[in-house]
């Protein structure tokens, strides 16, 4: 699978840079610098990213003031209340454990959050999540729940980096016909894998169901089966409920939910695809079809 693969991520993130500084990366070394310099031309000057490692923020921090500033998020951030310096302490140990945990699942998943996750804002909202968005490129905002062990940490860490590489991806190569606003309609629709039964805009519920992959092979790594239990069916019924909207996925596009698709429909499904997919150099590379 392409969307997993972390070679073809790196690709389009070198390509991402380029478009917007207007420099290539020198190498894979050289990519997480070029990328925050990239998108540190997207964020306010005070909040720009820093080169390595993971900036945690609270809610009293300079991104919390921006997303109230700017209602982003506002059911994370609008209910949060302060945090005490112990319950800080222990939301930082355990990130630390959850970055850890992810890259001994698998060292290609860590290189993702490596790469795409700058900044960790959490907060006490009773939300219990996690969200990223387009306009605050590096960013992931988290809610833990009073239940959440070191997984759970990993998990949103993970979903939210492929929230934000597929936004990359989406934009180096275009996955769909029509611009988001268009697709929020009514007809684009399509079931999602995660709020089963519910149907979202295609782009929603193309990234939601893009996301539930890694979540599941990262949860059977560690011998449970909760979501895999839970969205096994739920995945099969949105990627064959997104091929009805074929036609309004490029190339591009097609193929990724062709991959995904078929992954799916494995039974029983098959976790060694993931690893295969977040690694080999099948998938590292992609280039579309000239014109006709």
């Amino acid at each position: 699978m392409h969307l997993l693969n972390v070679g073809h991520l790196y690709e389009s993130t070198a390509r991402f840079t380029h478009s917007i500084i207007g420099t290539y990366p020198t190498g894979a070394d050289d990519l997480r610098s070029a990328y925050t310099g990239a998108i540190s031309t997207l964020r306010p000057d005070a909040l720009r990213a820093e080169p390595e490692g993971l900036v945690v923020s609270y809610e009293d921090g300079g991104w919390a003031d921006h997303c109230r500033a700017n209602n982003v998020f506002a059911h994370i951030v609008g209910p949060s209340t302060p945090s005490s310096g112990p319950t800080r302490e222990a939301w930082d140990n355990t990130i630390a454990q959850a970055v850890k945990l992810i890259r001994d699942i698998h060292p290609d998943l860590g290189r993702l959050v490596d790469l795409m996750v700058t900044d960790v804002v959490v907060f006490n909202s009773g939300a219990d999540g996690g969200g990223s968005a387009n306009r605050m490129p590096g960013v992931v905002l988290m809610s833990p729940a009073a239940g959440w062990g070191t997984l759970d940490y990993a998990m949103c860490l993970v979903h939210e980096a492929l929230h934000s590489g597929l936004f990359v991806l989406d934009t180096v190569n275009v996955m769909f016909k029509l611009p988001p606003e268009v697709l929020e309609g009514e007809e684009y629709r399509a079931l999602s894998a995660v709020k089963i039964g519910q149907k979202r805009p295609l782009v929603a519920a193309f990234h939601a169901a893009a996301v539930a992959v890694p979540l599941m092979f990262m949860e059977d790594s560690q011998g449970k089966s909760d979501l895999v239990d839970k969205y096994t069916a739920s995945l099969r019924d949105a990627c064959r409920d997104m091929q009805t909207k074929r036609k309004y996925f490029t190339e591009y596009g097609r193929l990724l939910l062709d991959e995904m698709t078929e992954w799916a429909e494995t039974d029983p499904i098959d976790f060694e695809q993931v690893a295969h997919a977040l690694s080999s150099p099948e998938f590292a590379g992609y280039k579309p079809a000239a014109a006709a």
